[in-house]
């Protein structure tokens, strides 16, 4: 079931958002989604475009947040003097920066050139400290292998010190299959298994491209096949949910985590998992992006 971002509430059996649609030159809220609106308990997704010169004032008031920038260059400060941030002009052009704001912080974006941030929220009283992440910073590698090889961008993992947010970015070659073999993290088991909603936010790099999203055996009822576009948002309450990428069309997804537990313990679907055997070389493609 697909839902838009506005004034409705989701149902407990929708899991696709699609962004707004905004003119090139216009500033505003390409997607907005209160966990309210989500039927989930853990995080909130926000994306906007600023214009040179806008500015954004980011308050966190019993929450912890989470700004990746997914492209362009502004000024951010949280209070610690303004510092200038950005390299890559999309998501394609280069690793990210971000800045993780805990509770009882603010921030204050100013645009100097056209660019856009992704804002995820979690509920959280923690009293930790705020920290820039420089493309520097991240640790960017290859996992699978064949057909199912693509480049993870660590972020914000769980050595991270936060509360409960974790960030990852995600870039799979077109023709490529992602999130394989199929995995699910529902039930709260540690150090096997720990219960984590997860979003995936996804960028294309030709605009007119898409991938496919499978769910199934999940305890909210998904058990479909989601077509996914530019700027779509899937949200991954439980079970199982594969990725592939259209041949021709590299995908990039941006996963927020946060859930029982800040590990990344997951399991595998048990049919599938024979497929890792059969891998001897990463795609050369890859890695799509570098520093």
């Amino acid at each position: 079931m697909a839902a838009r971002s506005g004034g409705e509430n989701l149902s407990e059996t929708s899991f696709l958002l699609h962004s707004e649609s905004l003119p090139e030159q216009a500033a505003g809220e390409l997607l907005s989604l209160p966990r309210q609106q989500a039927g989930w308990e853990w995080m909130s997704l926000f994306v906007r475009r600023l214009q040179p010169g806008d500015v954004y004032r980011a308050r966190t008031e019993h929450e912890e947040a989470a700004f990746v920038l997914l492209g362009g260059n502004c000024q951010v400060d949280w209070g610690q003097g303004a510092t200038r941030i950005g390299k890559r002009k999309n998501v394609f052009d280069g690793l990210p920066y971000a800045l993780y704001l805990p509770s009882g912080n603010q921030a204050v974006f100013t645009a100097q050139t056209t660019c856009e941030i992704a804002e995820c929220r979690a509920p959280s009283e923690a009293r930790l400290q705020p920290k820039l992440i420089a493309p520097s910073d991240v640790v960017s590698g290859l996992r699978g292998g064949g057909n199912a090889s693509r480049q993870i961008v660590d972020i914000i993992t769980p050595a991270f010190p936060a509360d409960k947010l974790m960030v990852i970015e995600v870039y799979t070659p077109g023709g490529n299959w992602s999130s394989y073999p199929p995995h699910k993290h529902d039930v709260h088991n540690p150090p096997a298994e720990v219960d984590l909603d997860e979003i995936y936010y996804y960028r294309l790099r030709e605009p007119d491209g898409f991938a496919m999203q499978h769910l199934y055996s999940g305890k909210h009822g998904a058990d479909q096949t989601l077509k996914v576009k530019d700027g779509d948002t899937v949200l991954v309450h439980s079970g199982f949910h594969p990725v592939v990428a259209g041949p021709g069309y590299d995908v990039y997804y941006l996963n927020f985590l946060a859930g029982s537990a800040r590990a990344l313990a997951v399991t595998e679907d048990p049919q599938h998992v024979w497929i890792r055997s059969t891998w001897k070389d990463t795609d050369p493609r890859l890695p799509l992006v570098r520093e």
